[in-house]
């Protein structure tokens, strides 16, 4: 067996066409010999050389050998027909890659013959210029110009020449689309069949000057190549950017699971991107990736000429860097390397261990993708819905599109699908008036320029077996076939199975045999127990990649022999899962309910119920329509009896009970067939049921007729309020808590609630009376601060768990906070803030509490606040100080805290004083740092300066390519990659939020300013027209001792490096001033989805301020320095935590670059420019403003400064020149 070195990283070679540069090579030296005859110039065509200049590509395999490379690759990169037939020599492709072998062989083997050390050679198959994924032609997306079988071939004949030619393993590299990797995988395996087939596994190898031998040795063993039916191959991507996603769109993740299937021996990246830039995305690789990593990286970024100039000690240096995190098998250099980086790199990584195998997780779950890896796993991801849209024998919409080549329009379904929560979506043509083979593979390919659809997993779903090779030849991601079966016996079952793991894809095994289709429970378990056997023991199918279908037929036709189909799936499912290892199941619900065509109420409770019992017994995925389902809970308890009776073939009497049942409900239907089963059950729910379920379900449909037939039953109002409305909200609070429901879901009831209080309004002015039935918070964001989203959110959330919210506002004072709640007399006073600021605020607000002898408890939370600090800081002010992290969090404590006031501070009180012990025992060993200083090459400083971008308002359009979903869905409280993201109502809050993008009511405006500038200390001196300027920075006192200053170049060196500045609001258009009622300060749903919006687009703002940063250094010819690295610390940030600098940086961008002045202090202050005001606690409005500074430098990273020893704290506040009450307000919550 093949395996991966675990004692040492080997090291591959550098680029080829690097060091053919330094020859200086003229057009004769490649169009001479078999191409002289040749139309085309070839300079540059390197392949060539192995024909006509075999000595210069010997010369560099010996130069790279001696540099320390273990593998070296054959110079063949381009040898196939396709890329050839550009310089019309295609007919010497295999000529080319047999004779790059060849040359390589022979370098190997004279070294290995002189040194004794073992090297290897990898035969070089590169990308072609063409893409199987996507059209080269943006008026025809299906228009491909090879097809797959084309590219297979050529791949084929260029790897069968490389390992004639005496190539150890296949390397192919700098793939940019999975499904070209699957045709030259498909050909390499096509290569093995048929030296298997002819019984010997032999390829002549006239290279070794031996006669026939055998494939070669392997790379990390003695074994013939053709051992385990496999050639040892490596797969290399390049990336087409930071985002880690291919050209084709495809995240890593989503390629590596298109052709894990191939036991490739290494996976990896090169190109592209320098060593620094790949870091991150090798560790994701780390993660999920379960055979060897290699890394071959550029030398950096490429300079304005297109060269590059990466030192080989800095590139060495980055590779051990990685390599010393153990994540690396295999490293090397790609463009702009040379023997010389190749020798740092031997000399960097020897000695550290590899990544070992362990590392990578083993699949034992299914993973399918589209441009994004999908994982079936249903105890992560529960229950995976399969869209059926995009299904003819389905959906007639979709098979008139499909049939009028409509397909644009066919798309739109299929995106749909996915809003609505399909992440596989099933593809059928076969219809008797289409051809299913041309649809399938037409439509696959509009798929795959569709990146809203091509995200999705496809399964490729027909009957005809040549349709859905179609499919699988025009998917670049790991797909479903649907399906095969033993019905043409066993043979062609194994037969098909190999074909499609050829593909890499997963396959459903349909309940089907040689005697027809299981329908009762043995023969259903009998079938799929002799298939799993064939597939794991003859196809070599792994568990995971077979999804048995046991065959869901309808029930409730009155037949007595169908009475138990539904009971039987359902038996069989869990027998499958408890008796066949890894193996999935699958069905198509919508045959369950075929009796009963017409009455959508009773399919749609059929479905839910059926996939309640299927998905408990086992069931991982199923094609399902999600509109044809009700929620388990909601369905009308005589009809969901009715519904099980029949499932479980309870009795002779189910089915006619449940025909019974769907008559009276035909026979009450109105005009809106679809929701019949919900109105004719409400319709007898008495009006406070029907209330709180609106609160539940944020429906409003009857909500004003239902009110006046409550204030019928109740006698005021406000007992409305505080009966069956607020038992809704505590249903609320009570479900989000146990994770049921999801915050979008929570706000949307809360606006029901505030809708319904508003129409009781008038009865309650006639009543004056106001019930103390509920506890009370107070709840404030403190003075100078105005972030509130947090707040709001978190005063919902303790609504709709039963407490009387008094919401104070932002930038409120101590002494109104504390007023307002001992007037009230608040149960818990609650207070929020995002700036550091705020601490001191929060400090000040216990003394005062602690001076009053007040014991009401007061929760923190806020961004800026921790549970160490509050054990730390605050609680020894005051002893009834809590953290709240969040707030469902908060919601919790609070319930706690009123249920057992003296149990839960006694369990908080044993909580902070373990972590403080935890902490003084931290600080204990750091006490009085020396502080070290990270000191740089003066070359490594850029001297360039980007230009100024003066303050304007940009236009949305430029921006919003740069919004970012995750961010958006990380305000409102959700975890960006959970299953909740397939919940309805988040699919809504982001049309929500789409609508709200669309109105455009906001308006982004932006600056930035660049200087020339240096560092004398830890000071930050800027050079301007008008003198110098000086800007204090402090320093990290643990870790690397860093300090932003040092991001630029030292003063006694006599030159300058770019410093900048930049600030970004956006603003509603219709904003007022702060606290106001406006829709822009409210914390309405609709509102709290603009501010949300908002926040999302300062960011996006700011990411695109950072590509027109590197636009501009990339543009500036005189710009020598490469491998830039641009970071833009916020003020108050932990890079530089002091809040008063945000004056500083607005007086620069409006032209000023002297102090305000102040000794440190941020009084009250306006930007009208920016449209920015800061606070006196230098909080930023519109609060979507982001305000900081811009360093360009290779080593440009965030200092971690958390906390400041008492020298440091006082050294700044003196070149601050900040008082000793300014210090402590803005600084001290950092003291040690």
């Amino acid at each position: 067996m093949i395996s991966i070195p675990k004692d040492r990283i080997l090291i591959l070679d550098g680029a080829m066409g690097t060091v053919i540069q330094r020859y200086g090579l003229k057009e004769d030296d490649y169009h001479t010999g078999p191409f002289e005859n040749c139309q085309k110039e070839l300079r540059g065509n390197n392949e060539c050389l192995n024909l006509t200049r075999p000595d210069i590509i010997q010369s560099i395999h010996k130069e790279y050998l001696e540099a320390g490379a273990d593998i070296i690759e054959t110079n063949t990169f381009s040898a196939n027909r396709i890329s050839q037939s550009e310089y019309g020599c295609e007919d010497f492709a295999g000529m080319m890659a047999y004779e790059g072998a060849r040359l390589a062989r022979e370098a190997a083997d004279c070294y290995m013959k002189s040194t004794g050390r073992k090297v290897w050679v990898a035969g070089s198959i590169g990308p072609t210029s063409k893409s199987l994924s996507l059209s080269p032609d943006a008026s025809d997306p299906a228009y491909r110009p090879y097809s797959f079988e084309q590219m297979q071939e050529a791949y084929r004949e260029q790897a069968e020449a490389l390992l004639r030619g005496g190539a150890d393993l296949i390397l192919i590299e700098t793939c940019f689309d999975a499904l070209n990797v699957k045709a030259a995988l498909a050909g390499i395996q096509g290569l093995i069949q048929e030296r298997l087939n002819d019984g010997t596994g032999i390829l002549p190898s006239p290279a070794r000057g031996r006669g026939p031998a055998l494939l070669g040795e392997g790379l990390w063993s003695q074994q013939p190549l053709l051992n385990d039916d496999s050639i040892p191959v490596i797969i290399s991507v390049s990336v087409g950017d930071r985002s880690g996603r291919t050209l084709t769109g495809q995240t890593l993740e989503a390629f590596y699971t298109s052709i894990r299937h191939y036991p490739i021996l290494a996976f990896g990246l090169n190109c592209s991107l320098g060593a620094s830039e790949m870091a991150p995305l090798i560790e994701d690789i780390s993660k999920w990736c379960s055979c060897g990593i290699s890394c071959y990286p550029n030398a950096g970024l490429p300079n304005e000429m297109g060269g590059y100039d990466q030192k080989p000690e800095e590139m060495a240096g980055q590779l051990r860097e990685l390599a010393s995190k153990g994540l690396l098998n295999i490293a090397g250099g790609c463009c702009g390397t040379t023997p010389e980086h190749i020798k740092a790199i031997a000399a960097a990584l020897n000695g550290i261990a590899p990544r070992q195998a362990t590392a990578g997780t083993k699949c034992t779950k299914l993973t399918v993708s589209g441009l994004e890896a999908v994982s079936i796993d249903i105890e992560i991801n529960n229950f995976t819905n399969i869209g059926e849209r995009t299904n003819v024998a389905g959906s007639r919409k979709f098979a008139r599109l499909i049939s009028e080549g409509k397909y644009d329009e066919a798309l739109a379904i299929a995106a749909r699908q996915i809003e609505d929560g399909a992440s596989v979506i099933d593809i059928n043509m076969d219809d008797a008036m289409l051809d299913s083979t041309k649809e399938m593979e037409r439509f696959v390919r509009y798929i795959s320029n569709d990146p809203s659809v091509a995200k999705a997993a496809l399964m490729i779903d027909s009957s005809h077996w040549e349709t859905i090779l179609a499919g699988l030849k025009n998917a670049q991601g790991k797909c479903i076939v649907n399906s095969i079966s033993l019905k043409e016996g066993p043979e062609e079952f194994v037969r098909k199975a190999k074909t499609i793991k050829t593909f890499g894809a997963a396959m459903v095994v349909m309940a089907f045999d040689e005697e027809g289709q299981a329908t009762t429970f043995d023969r259903k378990i009998e079938i799929c127990g002799r298939a799993y056997k064939l597939l794991t023991e003859e196809a070599g199918i792994s568990p995971e990649d077979i999804i048995f279908d046991v065959n869901i037929l309808s029930i409730g036709t009155g037949i007595a022999d169908h009475s138990r189909y539904a009971v039987d799936f359902i038996d069989a499912v869990r027998w499958i899962k408890a008796n066949l290892p890894g193996a999935l199941t699958s069905g198509g619900v919508s045959n369950l309910s075929f009796a009963f065509r017409g009455n959508n109420a009773v399919r749609e409770a059929m479905h839910s119920a059926f996939l309640y019992h299927a998905i408990k017994a086992g069931l991982d995925m199923a094609i399902v329509n999600p509109s044809m389902l009700q929620v388990y809970d909601e369905i009308e308890p005589e009809l969901l009896k009715c519904v099980e009776d029949v499932i479980f073939d309870v009795d002779d009497h189910a089915t006619e009970r449940l025909i019974g049942k769907a008559g009276e409900m035909m026979a009450a239907k109105d005009s809106d067939k679809d929701s019949i089963a919900i109105r004719s059950s409400e319709i007898q729910i008495p009006v406070n049921e029907r209330l709180k379920n609106a609160i539940v379900k944020g429906r409003s449909d009857n909500l004003k007729s239902d009110l006046t037939e409550a204030m019928e039953r109740y006698r005021k109002a406000v007992d409305i309020i505080e009966g069956p409305l607020m038992e809704g909200m505590e249903t609320v609070g009570r479900m989000f808590g146990e994770g049921k429901m999801f915050l979008p879901q929570v706000v949307k009831s809360a606006k029901i609630m505030r809708d319904a209080v508003d129409i009781l309004q008038p009865y309650m002015e006639s009543e004056i009376k106001e019930s103390r039935t509920r506890p009370r918070i107070v709840i404030a964001t403190v003075k100078g601060d105005v972030h509130d989203i947090g707040k709001n959110i978190t005063g919902i959330v303790l609504n709709c768990n039963g407490f009387e919210v008094h919401d104070l506002g932002v930038m409120v004072d101590r002494d109104t906070i504390l007023s307002e709640a001992e007037r009230l007399g608040a149960d818990i006073i609650a207070v929020s803030g995002l700036i550091t600021p705020s601490l001191y605020q929060m400090e000040d607000i216990c003394r005062e509490m602690a001076a009053r002898n007040m014991s009401t408890p007061l929760f923190i939370g806020g961004a800026t606040t921790s549970a160490v600090h509050t054990a730390v800081k605050l609680a020894p002010i005051y002893n009834h100080t809590y953290y709240g992290p969040d707030a469902s969090a908060a919601a919790v404590m609070a319930k706690k805290y009123v249920m057992d006031p003296e149990t839960f501070e006694k369990e908080e009180h044993i909580r902070q004083e373990e972590l403080r012990r935890l902490y003084m025992k931290e600080t204990d060993k750091t006490e009085s740092p020396e502080i070290s200083r990270v000191k740089y090459a003066l070359e490594s400083y850029p001297s360039c300066l980007p230009c100024d971008i003066p303050i304007m308002e940009i236009p949305a359009s430029e921006i919003l390519p740069f919004f970012d979903w995750k961010m958006f869905y990380a305000i409102w409280g959700v975890r960006y990659g959970s299953h909740s993201l397939e919940a309805m109502e988040l699919i809504q809050l982001k049309r929500d939020a789409e609508d709200e993008i669309a109105v455009g009511n906001f308006r982004i405006k932006l600056g930035a300013r660049f200087f020339a500038a240096c560092n004398s200390g830890d000071d930050i001196i800027l050079k301007t027209d008008d003198g110098q300027f000086k800007i204090p920075m402090l320093r990290e006192e643990n870790g690397k001792g860093r300090s932003l200053c040092d991001l630029v170049v030292p003063e006694d060196s006599g030159r300058t490096s770019p410093f900048g500045c930049f600030a970004i609001s956006v603003s509603a258009a219709d904003a007022h001033e702060e606290g106001c009622c406006c829709p822009a300060c409210s914390n309405k749903y609709e509102d709290l989805i603009g501010k949300a919006v908002r926040m999302t687009l300062a960011e996006a703002a700011s990411l695109w301020l950072d590509r027109k940063i590197m636009d501009d250094l990339t543009a500036q010819g005189a710009c020598g320095e490469k491998g830039l690295k641009v970071i833009k610390p916020a003020a108050g940030y932990s890079s530089c935590p002091d809040h008063t600098l945000k004056k500083d940086i607005l007086h620069m961008l409006e032209g000023s670059a002297h102090h305000a002045e102040h000794d440190g202090r941020c009084s009250c202050c306006s930007h009208e420019g920016l449209g920015i005001h800061l606070t006196e606690s230098c909080a930023m409005t519109p609060e979507a403003s982001i305000c900081g500074m811009i360093f360009i430098h290779p080593e440009a990273a965030y200092p971690e400064i958390r906390s400041l020893s008492e020298r440091q704290y006082e050294d700044y506040a003196g070149r601050r020149g900040m008082s000793e009450e300014t210090a402590r307000r803005f600084l001290g919550h950092l003291l040690k």
